[in-house]
């Protein structure tokens, strides 16, 4: 089998909603990773590898990004932001290989959400580990809050997209269709007010991976700088709180809309 050019590619694996749909493409798809996914879907279209091992194999990427910031100092932080890097050009073959093969199947989303709970919250678990300094020489030295925190941070992280999620498994088990993007927004003028607000101030997109592996990178640097963990320790909590709130309301934004209805 010949490979596919990216011209031939580009039709059938990004079909008209796959990249210009603003709630499930990713910012960092959209501005150069489907680009670059393109190049090597071509490679692997003709390889026996199939769309599952490449979502295994994103999910191997995203959790050693969490594990990769134990590595103390600013060579963990680069891993993590290079691993996570990894997985979103994972998470974008996985589905251009079987579009073009027409091998989509239930499972291969099933495993594609795990993967992106799996992820983020390895991530997040393991900035906590880092703030928390638990390979610290000194006795006693860890300080076992931060690691608290950065599993709260996890937390949030995964119960924000089963907020989501439970919405089609909600409407599914009640006999209803999926619900559209205009039930998303809330009944109440004031809280579609203050869902605009806050969508447009985009806070929430810290707790992501690839937005937080950025954030943990910088702190790194400010740290190296510092020569102390002063900037990861204040990262640490600031996703913590991003994620408690954020998990409040959006619970709040779903009950308030239309998508239970």
């Amino acid at each position: 089998m010949s490979k596919p050019s990216v011209a031939e590619l580009r039709p059938v694996v990004h079909p008209p909603g796959t990249t210009d749909r603003r709630s499930g493409e990713h910012w960092a798809g959209r501005l150069y990773m489907r680009e670059v996914s393109l190049r090597w879907t071509r490679h692997l279209v003709v390889t026996r590898i199939t769309p599952n091992q490449l979502t295994y194999l994103m999910v191997l990427a995203g959790v050693a990004a969490g594990a990769a910031l134990l590595v103390p100092g600013i060579a963990g932080a680069v891993l993590a932001a290079l691993l996570i890097q990894l997985y979103l050009l994972l998470d974008c073959v996985d589905g251009e290989v079987a579009r073009w093969r027409g091998q989509t199947s239930v499972t291969g989303v099933y495993l594609d959400r795990i993967g992106h709970y799996l992820a983020e919250a390895a991530l997040l678990a393991g900035f906590g580990l880092r703030a928390a300094d638990v390979f610290a020489v000194e006795e006693d030295a860890a300080n076992w809050l931060w690691a608290f925190l950065g599993t709260v941070a996890a937390l949030g992280a995964i119960l924000i997209k089963a907020e989501t999620d439970l919405v089609d498994v909600a409407r599914s088990r009640a006999g209803l269709p999926p619900a559209g993007e205009r039930a998303a927004v809330p009944r109440s003028p004031g809280m579609a007010l203050a869902r605009r607000a806050a969508a447009a101030l985009r806070f929430h997109r810290l707790v992501g991976g690839v937005e937080a592996s950025l954030l943990i990178l910088l702190a790194a640097v400010l740290d190296l700088i510092g020569g102390e963990l002063f900037f990861t320790r204040s990262g640490v909590a600031l996703l913590a709180a991003i994620a408690v709130v954020q998990t409040v309301l959006h619970l709040v934004s779903v009950l308030a809309s239309s998508r239970l209805r």
